[in-house]
C-alpha cells in the first residue's frame, strides 16, 4: 500500500519553470514505478513521465510534448519523485496527478493504468 500526496503547483507565467513533488509513504518505495498524469479541464488523463525501478532498462520514459522541457527523478531516501518543468506553455496547464504502481517499467506506466494515486495539484500557466 502507497500513499501519495503532490505538491509545488501554481501559477506561472509562459517560460517559466515548476517544480512538482510526489510524497509517498509505505514500504518498499524503491520498488514502485512512479509517473505523472495530467488532466487539463474537458480533456481525458494523460501520461506525461514515468520513472521506473532503478535496475529496469529504460529507467525513465516521457510523452513527446514534454522530452527537452520536463525531467523526473527519484530520491528514495525521501521517499519523493520530482517533475522538473521548464519552458512552461499554456497548454501545460492542468490539474497534475502522481501515481505508482509495483514493479513496472517506465514504459509500462504509459499504458497500464497504476493501482495509487495522488489528490493532484493544479498547475496554471498564463500567456
Amino acid at each position: 500500500q502507497v500513499q501519495l500526496v503532490e505538491s509545488g503547483g501554481g501559477l506561472v507565467q509562459a517560460g517559466d519553470s515548476l517544480r512538482l513533488s510526489c510524497a509517498a509513504s509505505g514500504r518498499s518505495f524503491s520498488s514502485y514505478a512512479v509517473g505523472w498524469f495530467r488532466q487539463a479541464p474537458g480533456k481525458e488523463r494523460e501520461f506525461v513521465a514515468a520513472i521506473g525501478i532503478s535496475w529496469t532498462s529504460g529507467y525513465t520514459y516521457y510523452v513527446d510534448s514534454a522530452k527537452g522541457r520536463f525531467t523526473i527523478s527519484r530520491d528514495n531516501a525521501k521517499n519523493t519523485v520530482y517533475l522538473q518543468m521548464n519552458s512552461l506553455k499554456p497548454e501545460d496547464t492542468a490539474v497534475y496527478y502522481c501515481a505508482a504502481a509495483f514493479g513496472l517499467s517506465a514504459q509500462a506506466m504509459g499504458v497500464v493504468r497504476p493501482s495509487y494515486w495522488g489528490q493532484g495539484t493544479q498547475v496554471t500557466v498564463s500567456s
